[in-house]
């Protein structure tokens, strides 16, 4: 059992998670995790994974809902992506439970700073607003969502900030309907790996549960200020800039802890 005084942080760290869910779409579990790690205190890496990842599914979902009312998704997309996503999760998942927690860890850091230089690079294309999901570009949908599956699943991550810029490629749509539609497929691939670690006994359930309830709270004014930063490019260089400061922290405590 935890102190009250670290469910206190967890609900304070889910405020922060929620409303960076319904501000980029993606970033729930890039926080989650070392929040959960390094200011809860949860020691075991793969509780903290299992436990963020059911926390993120229920606040990417509150968050779906604020985006749905301002009509930012594209749902045929969303759930595309997902129905491929959650295949590659439930593996990668299942390999994920098996490795070292902390090497785990600072392979996460790793592929944020990839997938951060990657949206900074293309942060000035505007999109095509009418991009929708068709016969013509649903294998290169469905090889994203897969392939984005498996890393969300091996990472413990709703996969938010690999799900937005892989519907950016798959489909050319604005920034704001990916993060909108990206909220489809984190709730569906958090779910898969939640489960797939509650199965192993490695979620606390108690924590989860405060960590929703804050970020329910978040997530709706996450989801306003999306739309008010949507223009000129600004939505995605704060999603660029959140990946690599949240990625040089944990780079320099996991590798301390290797």
């Amino acid at each position: 059992m935890l102190e009250p005084l670290q469910y206190l942080l967890g609900a304070l760290s889910g405020s922060l998670v929620g409303f960076t869910l319904g501000l980029v779409g993606g970033g729930g579990s890039i926080l989650a995790v070392p929040l959960m790690v390094y200011l809860v205190g949860v020691t075991n890496p793969h509780v903290a994974i299992g436990t963020s990842a059911l926390a993120v599914a229920a606040n990417a979902a509150t968050g779906l809902i604020g985006h749905a009312r301002a009509g930012s998704v594209k749902w045929r997309c969303g759930a595309m992506y997902a129905a491929a996503g959650v295949l590659g999760a439930f593996g990668g998942s299942t390999v994920g439970k098996a490795f070292d927690g902390q090497k785990l860890l600072f392979l996460f850091a790793i592929v944020m700073v990839v997938v951060g230089a990657l949206m900074l690079r293309g942060r000035h294309a505007i999109g095509i607003p009418g991009a929708q999901c068709n016969r013509t570009n649903a294998p290169k949908v469905l090889g994203y969502g897969l392939g984005t599956g498996v890393f969300s699943g091996f990472f413990g991550i709703g996969g938010g900030f690999l799900i937005v810029p892989g519907l950016v490629a798959s489909t050319s749509m604005p920034i704001i309907n990916a993060v909108g539609t990206s909220l489809v497929a984190v709730t569906a691939f958090g779910l898969t790996t939640a489960l797939n670690y509650a199965f192993s006994g490695l979620v606390d359930w108690v924590l989860a549960g405060v960590f929703i309830g804050g970020g329910i709270i978040g997530g709706l004014g996450g989801a306003i200020a999306a739309r008010k930063l949507s223009g000129g490019g600004h939505l995605t260089t704060v999603f660029a800039v959140l990946i690599f400061v949240v990625a040089a922290y944990m780079l320099w405590k996991s590798a301390a802890a290797l």
